[in-house]
């Protein structure tokens, strides 16, 4: 594959809910443009972008796929991103690298939760995008209900760049407005054809709708326009190309990926009107000479720099590393200096992807991507720069996992395996996280959801050959006291030669730290130089609780008498008398459980409000306040972590899939008295 100039490249990140058709999409652009002579297809697991197993057995993208299309002396980068809106790693690094979109939208469903979602998201991101109405060729499609679902949810500025038509209510093609061409599908393949007459007063108003918009981006095409001169068709391109790219106008295509009707004039619009890699703003990096912010401009006459957006590692090939070239030029045998590792490596292995198919590349220019291999230093999230000019670009903000599950491996032998497993799919993943909880003994997994945890658990057994299931996490409570109390221990052995000896008083309380320790003793009745050993004591007792075994917090203790003696006192005695005072002092100070209570942040239409507040309550949860933000309720809660562990799942049911929530622990607070005993049964077994 050559290499192609900044100006001739468009990245573009194609978008939509789960099953919208941007596989069979990619199957069509790269059948028309010529990549490929026959299309895949998903019933049949062989496209191009859904690749991996896991893929193929669901039927449905769960990773981002690389696909290059040459067209018109042009290359466009398009990143298939799963539609699982539970992948959101996905999603979010793939907009950090494009500078435009393709939104698909199912002719059959109209604007769904994952559209709605994406949409939100590319608007944060500022990124211009093209609205792709799919499946048009089914049967009982209303494009003007659609348009007007459109312009309610995704709004007023979605404007039809193509137009349907057919001789009856059957679907045939398309008018291209922007140039009053007609294409029809003659069974094979669309083919150019005049506009029929009776469509032509639809066509015109739309035609009309588009000049009216050309005309009022300078001062110079609107006398045009007002004194009847012709606007030429590359100043109307012109014209809409800004427009679309500061987000003053959203084109609506439409067309049927199955058929292929529409992909050539959807390749055509998207090198007219959607940005090339150096326009829009500019990037920011910050120096790490100098640690100050600066702008990078993506043209490949400034000294180089990438971004890496993605890590996949192939069991026979090694790392594939993923690069947005940010500005400069890249070539096999160049050095480049990697933050993350802090070293200069020598490239070698530059290529392109097409889904998993390899294709060498020579040399990229800035605003390419392009993908390098057998570099096992680098991660997603790194930068890559020039020795001379060393630069890091910030990483990609992501939100916490909102859903933690225990795996539980098929063979205890196991264990090495699993945690080599995650630790390399981790590389591929990092948004999943990891965790050993060494009270509960879990091994834990967190991610957005339970098909995000299931991709990791299938992706374990598939590559990595391990046989696990996952349960439900434990949660990890604490204990603490409600009343102030004292205890007195004494050890006391002999056993013929130096004996031991400790003697203490202690006075317990509740406390807002973690742990306290202090002394009122007088008159040396407990030596200074065992203070310590009576703190270690109670530490070591704390380890445990004496209600269900959990660790023991938010207690005071003051040592404020004891004795000792001359010749048989010693360290050891005295740890084992502070856990004898602390032994005598529970039946006074009133254990108690206390509950890891979380902060959620809760997103949801305003439609729901009602149904996710009246659950909040009936989880024991405290609503502190409500917010608006883009159309959507901001509900922020609290809640006891035991009652939100599958709240993903619950949340999604509530709001038929719309609703989105981070959270976050905040403190312990003590559990109700009538859940003690549950809990208490629960660990003790």
């Amino acid at each position: 594959m050559k290499d192609y100039r900044t100006d001739a490249l468009r990245n573009i990140a194609l978008l939509g809910h789960q099953g919208s058709g941007k596989t069979t999409l990619v199957e069509s652009l790269l059948y028309v443009s010529g990549v490929i002579s026959k299309k895949g297809e998903v019933e049949k697991k062989n496209t191009k972008s859904d690749f991996l197993s896991e893929e193929q057995a669901k039927g449905s993208s769960m990773q981002t796929s690389l696909i290059p299309v040459e067209f018109n002396d042009c290359k466009l980068n398009f990143l298939d991103v799963p539609g699982n809106d539970e992948l959101i790693g996905e999603l979010y690094h793939a907009l950090e690298v494009v500078k435009g979109a393709v939104i698909l939208i199912d002719a059959t469903k109209g604007v769904e939760v994952g559209t709605e979602m994406v949409w939100a998201e590319i608007r944060k991101h500022h990124i211009p995008a093209v609205l792709f109405i799919n499946k048009m060729d089914k049967e009982n499609i209303n494009y003007e209900n659609l348009l007007e679902d459109i312009r309610q949810k995704l709004g007023k500025r979605a404007v039809p760049f193509t137009y349907p038509i057919g001789r009856k209510e059957d679907f045939e093609g398309f008018v291209n407005v922007v140039e009053m061409k007609a294409r029809i599908y003659d069974g094979e393949k669309c083919v150019d054809a005049e506009i029929w007459e009776e469509k032509m007063p639809k066509v015109n108003a739309l035609r009309e709708m588009i000049m009216e918009s050309v005309a009022e981006t300078s001062e110079e095409l609107l006398d045009k326009y007002l004194g009847g001169e012709e606007i030429s068709l590359d100043e109307v391109k012109g014209a809409l190309h800004n427009s679309i790219i500061n987000g003053e106008l959203t084109p609506v295509l439409v067309g049927s990926s199955l058929k292929n009707i529409g992909m050539e004039t959807m390749l055509k619009m998207l090198i007219d009107f959607s940005p090339s890699p150096d326009e829009l703003k500019e990037l920011e990096a910050t120096n790490l000479q100098t640690s100050q912010k600066v702008s990078i401009k993506t043209v490949s006459e400034a000294p180089f720099s990438g971004f890496i957006f993605k890590v996949m590692v192939d069991p026979f090939i090694g790392t594939l590393s993923f690069i947005k070239i940010n500005s400069g030029t890249l070539k096999n045998g160049d050095e480049v200096y990697h933050s993350g590792s802090d070293s200069v490596i020598k490239i070698n292995g530059l290529m392109t992807l097409l889904g998993k198919d390899q294709i060498p590349v020579e040399k990229a220019n800035a605003g390419d991507i392009v993908v390098l291999t057998k570099v096992e230093q680098f991660r997603t999230d790194d930068t890559i720069s020039d020795p001379k000019n060393r630069i890091v670009f910030d990483k990609v903000p992501m939100p916490t996992p909102v859903i933690y599950k225990a795996i539980i491996p098929h063979n205890e032998k196991d264990e090495d395996k699993i945690s080599m497993a995650l630790t390399k799919l981790n590389i591929e993943d990092p948004t999943f996280d990891i965790q050993r909880n060494k009270e509960t003994g879990q091994l834990l997994i967190g991610g957005y959801g339970l098909s995000h945890i299931g991709y990791i658990v299938e992706r374990m057994k598939n590559m990595y050959k391990v046989g696990i299931d996952y349960e439900d996490q434990k949660i990890v409570y604490r204990e603490t006291i409600k009343r102030k109390g004292e205890g007195e221990g004494k050890h006391k052995k002999q056993s013929g030669g130096a004996g031991q000896f400790g003697h203490v008083y202690i006075r317990f309380e509740p406390t807002e730290q973690d742990f306290e320790f202090g002394s009122e003793v007088v008159g040396g009745a407990v030596p200074k130089g065992y203070f310590p050993a009576v703190e270690k004591g109670l530490l070591k007792s704390f380890e445990k609780g004496p209600l269900a075994g959990f660790p023991v917090i938010k207690v005071k203790a003051t040592l404020f008498d004891g004795s000792y003696h001359d010749v048989d006192s010693n360290e050891i005695s005295f740890v084992l008398a502070a856990d004898l005072a602390w032994k005598a002092a529970l039946e006074k100070v009133q254990p108690t459980i206390l509950e890891p209570i979380l902060k959620l942040t809760i997103k949801v239409k305003e439609a729901y409000v009602g149904d996710v507040m009246g659950d909040m309550n009936k989880r024991r949860g405290r609503i502190l306040g409500m917010d608006q933000q883009d159309g959507y309720t901001i509900i922020t809660a609290e809640a006891p972590e035991a009652e939100v562990v599958s709240y993903s799942i619950d949340l999604k049911a509530m709001t038929q899939g719309s609703g989105r929530f981070e959270r976050e622990f905040i403190r312990y607070d003590e559990v109700p008295a009538q859940i003690i005993p549950k809990i208490v049964e629960q660990y003790k077994k």
